[in-house]
């Protein structure tokens, strides 16, 4: 009985090859028709991809003049625009003038020609008084001339500062 599990075990073993690789299969023409719609949606795609990312309204990456103005004091700086997505910008800058400062951190999305929304933070130190803007605000061209005017103007003492973007 044992001779004859030997026997069997030796012929399963020797009877066993290894498996050939399979020639490959030649492509069915309903899947060559279907690998050249893919490709067509693909092209389809990338075309509309390419244009959600162009803006609506003009262009405004770079470097911007940012002044400030309030009772008798008044200096300008550089607001940079750096593009990141159709329309948005990250925005940084610094307008300084001896210990008087004005700081601007955030985001814009430009929703027309005119208007700028800002959500970020906007730092100043004027005369020793430091006061900081956290809520979402917006910048108007109110065609008074080539800039956009903070529309949130006063501040914590309750006095006017004008922050103006020029483009």
């Amino acid at each position: 009985m044992k001779s004859l599990f030997f026997v069997l075990i030796a012929t399963i073993i020797c009877s066993c090859t290894p498996n050939e690789n399979p020639a490959p299969r030649a492509i069915s023409a309903e899947a060559q028709r279907i690998d050249s719609i893919n490709a067509e949606r693909r092209k389809w795609n990338d075309s509309i991809a390419i244009k959600n990312q162009q803006n609506i309204f003009k262009d405004e990456s770079g470097k911007h003049r940012l002044k400030f103005s309030t009772d008798g004091v008044a200096f300008s700086g550089w607001l940079t625009f750096i593009k990141s997505d159709r329309d948005f910008y990250n925005v940084s800058g610094l307008a300084k003038s001896g210990s008087n400062t004005l700081n601007i951190r955030g985001t814009i999305k430009k929703v027309s020609e005119k208007h700028l929304n800002f959500d970020g933070e906007i730092m100043q130190n004027i005369n020793g008084n430091t006061f900081k803007r956290t809520k979402k605000s917006t910048f108007l061209d109110g065609g008074k001339g080539n800039f956009w005017r903070l529309q949130n103007k006063i501040n914590s003492d309750g006095f006017v500062d004008y922050i103006d973007i020029y483009y």
